[in-house]
């Protein structure tokens, strides 16, 4: 269903989220290094506009070329 809220995403190496995406909004195109809740550890490369639709735990600041991420929840 839709998400019911929404933050802005700082990349970081070493802290998670403060709650687990239930998709990533991106707002300027890249890659977008994440590791999701399940701990796997991913790279994406996704279009402005576009969305990813995965429980991400954390987007790393390291392989993350992306910009103005939100996180929807």
């Amino acid at each position: 269903g839709p998400a019911s809220m929404a933050a802005a995403v700082t990349p970081s190496d070493s802290a998670d989220m403060p709650t687990a995406s239930k998709r990533l909004h991106i707002g300027t195109g890249g890659t977008v290094a994440l590791v999701t809740t399940g701990g796997s550890t991913v790279t994406y490369t996704a279009a402005t506009g576009t969305y990813l639709n995965v429980r991400a735990a954390r987007v790393k600041a390291t392989g993350t070329t992306a910009s103005n991420i939100v996180a929807e929840f």
